[in-house]
């Protein structure tokens, strides 16, 4: 990061530049909201009556979502300590970022690398309310946030916030957890994710997960109540998330429901049934 942009962000100005630009923010609280029924599955308290609303309508066709969204936080963890833990990555390149939830990604990651770099990436107005949250972490490392759609790769890619945090001529890890099921086959989601990946270095990762149907229909019946909610959601096949890792090397073992990715010991009695989400990590080679 050049001095300017530590300045910048030491002193609050590039926040208080970013609230200026958007302020105010219309949360459009009276309609359901991908990231706010999220967190009240995950039991946090950042959701308003229409998201409750249509987030329990969802669990009645698949009463296991809070677990689902459990498991996915957990995927999220076990990828970050292996990125930055085992495979040595200190940058971290994370869409679709949703509304924080300790522990976030910066707070594992320089938990393990105190060095580590961290830009956050998202369009939700209400994640960017809760912007400043993710702007905390060591003062070896540095975090960003990014205002921006995963459609608008170009946005992404030459953004000041991205180019000041992180040397993109060195091996970045590209997160998009539980992203992707809401974006629609008509925005060409591969498309969007080859394009990022080949922005990156040779050495970078991509890990992903993504909501599948293969092992319960009843995910049919929440991307309906989601789709009729003004949010798409499209469930994916296993062969159809394995295709966002084409032309990368899988990371053992492989596309797996997410539970079973490099598992810690903590959700062994879980079948793939309950958790229906995949999940996998590949190395650009």
């Amino acid at each position: 990061m050049t001095d300017a942009g530590e300045r910048d962000l030491a002193g609050g100005r590039w926040w208080q530049s970013l609230v200026e630009e958007r302020n105010p923010v219309d949360l459009k609280t009276d309609q359901p909201h991908s990231a706010r029924m999220y967190d009240y599955f995950l039991g946090g308290k950042d959701n308003f009556p229409a998201d409750r609303e249509a987030a329990e309508q969802s669990l009645v066709a698949f009463p296991n979502l809070r677990l689902v969204a459990r498991e996915n936080r957990a995927f999220l963890a076990r990828t970050v300590r292996f990125l930055a833990g085992e495979v040595g990555i200190r940058q971290f390149l994370d869409i679709g970022t949703g509304i924080p939830t300790s522990p976030n990604l910066h707070e594992i990651a320089q938990g393990i690398a105190p060095d580590a770099r961290v830009v956050y990436a998202d369009n939700d107005p209400i994640v960017l309310t809760h912007a400043r949250a993710l702007l905390t972490g060591t003062s070896q490392g540095a975090t960003a946030y990014l205002d921006v759609d995963v459609r608008d790769v170009e946005g992404i890619l030459s953004s000041v916030e991205l180019r000041d945090t992180l040397d993109v001529t060195k091996p970045i890890a590209l997160s998009l957890i539980a992203l992707f099921h809401f974006v629609p086959d008509s925005d060409d989601p591969y498309g969007i994710v080859r394009r990022l990946v080949d922005a990156l270095p040779v050495g970078s990762y991509l890990a992903l997960s993504h909501i599948t149907a293969d092992e319960d229909p009843g995910w049919e019946q929440v991307a309906e109540t989601y789709r009729s909610r003004g949010i798409p959601l499209q469930p994916r096949t296993r062969a159809q998330v394995a295709r966002f890792f084409d032309g990368l090397e899988l990371v053992e073992p492989g596309v797996q429901v997410v539970h079973r990715w490099r598992p810690d010991g903590t959700a062994t009695e879980l079948t793939d049934l309950e958790v229906s989400n995949y999940g996998a990590v590949g190395r650009k080679v």
